[in-house]
């Protein structure tokens, strides 16, 4: 079997084989580069999931020899209390979709200045943090738990997540 992640992120790539590896013994995964169609930091819910969908879809015309194509989008949405943090997990596989969001939290003040002011969040992580390339790491929820839950977790859930409608065919 042949899974194709719509990103070389790393901590993509392992979240989704990870995931798969819940349900599925021997597969192959290969991480591709491609193009949201959206913001290079969505603001809206709407947007990342967009994002998501957007990148299964070039995803499936680049390689179109896969069994399951999988979209990951980090998205930032505006709430009463703050902007809050999250993604979008897509997986394609013939003719049927699974979706699923992770889980969302609030980003500090600090952070959330910064990304209003137009840093994708993982660029303004890595200004508070004094860190380097963290959306390649652990990422803004590993760094704001001490690395109780890194973006690694939060993919890998939404993931197996995701993939309930092809793991229980008859109901979908």
């Amino acid at each position: 079997m042949k899974i194709v992640v719509a990103s070389e992120n790393p901590v993509k790539i392992n979240a989704v084989e990870s995931g798969f590896k819940t349900f599925f013994q021997e597969f192959q995964v290969e991480g591709i580069k491609t193009a949201s169609g959206v913001s290079a930091q969505p603001l809206t819910e709407q947007e990342t999931l967009t994002g998501a969908r957007n990148r299964v879809a070039e995803a499936r015309r680049t390689i179109t020899d896969a069994d399951y194509w999988v979209g990951i989008e980090g998205g930032i949405q505006a709430m009463e209390t703050g902007l809050a943090a999250f993604a979008w997990i897509t997986i394609s596989s013939a003719g049927k979709r699974g979706e699923a969001r992770t889980a969302t939290f609030l980003l500090p003040d600090k952070i959330s200045h910064l990304v209003a002011g137009g840093l994708e969040l993982g660029a303004a992580n890595d200004l508070v943090f004094n860190a380097s390339n963290s959306k390649q790491k652990n990422g803004a929820a590993g760094l704001l738990t001490h690395n109780a839950v890194a973006r690694y977790d939060l993919y890998q859930q939404a993931v197996i997540l995701a993939l309930i409608p092809f793991v229980n065919p008859d109901l979908y």
